[in-house]
């Protein structure tokens, strides 16, 4: 069974914010009023961590979504099981579970939940550019990154209807899959062949606040080294 994780490139990582943009159109993230955003309420799912590099022209930025740790501490304390850890690795989020207490927004080390303030909208005809495969979140739950666990299931579905196994490129994120510096790589941490596995033990490979034992799949490579 695989093992899903992420590596980010931040030698290639150019702050464009594409991969932002992406995963709000791609998951049906509703936008954010300035009013909003000044309360601390903006939405979002991966949001630019700003950081000051020594040696680089240019601030630097990392993308900071659910790290999909393998020892998540959100899933311990909701009351209602509407977060927990898959068998690939995937945490995930049950929205029809979720009661809001946000319990795991507070226990999350990354502040990666966000908490859905306002019944989701969207302006005119940009309604009609919701994505089916993904449900609409109702007002007053958590809410994160998935790895765009939808597509996973639409590429097994895919996968069974050709009467084969499913390939490493089958299953890519939607951030993943926008990237125009591909700064990105996805697939199986498990898989000593993948290219996911050989980044994961390059030398400038590191995990954010490893030392909480949290074991985070989103694995960051070093700028500048």
């Amino acid at each position: 069974m695989p093992r899903w994780g992420l590596v980010i490139d931040l030698d290639r990582c150019t702050g464009c914010q594409a991969c932002v943009v992406a995963c709000k159109h791609e998951n049906n993230v509703p936008f954010s009023t300035p009013a909003e955003a000044t309360h601390g309420r903006l939405l979002t799912w991966i949001h630019l961590v700003p950081a000051e590099t020594p040696g680089r022209v240019g601030p630097s930025a990392l993308p900071l979504m659910c790290q999909h740790c393998d020892r998540p501490p959100c899933t311990d304390v909701c009351p209602t099981s509407a977060t927990y850890l898959s068998p690939e690795g995937i945490v995930a989020q049950v929205y029809p579970r979720c009661i809001g207490c946000r319990y795991c927004t507070n226990a999350c080390p990354y502040s990666v939940k966000v908490f859905n303030w306002s019944s989701p909208e969207w302006p005119g005809a940009m309604a009609e550019m919701r994505n089916p495969d993904v449900s609409l979140r109702p007002k007053g739950i958590v809410e994160k990154c998935t790895f765009c666990h939808h597509r996973l299931m639409l590429a097994r579905e895919r996968a069974r209807d050709e009467g084969r196994d499913l390939a490493p490129d089958d299953y890519v994120p939607a951030c993943v899959q926008t990237c125009p510096a591909e700064a990105m790589t996805f697939g199986d941490l498990d898989d000593p062949h993948g290219a996911v596995a050989a980044l994961a033990n390059n030398p400038r490979a590191f995990r954010l606040m490893e030392e909480l034992g949290t074991k985070p799949k989103v694995i960051y490579l070093r700028e500048g080294e």
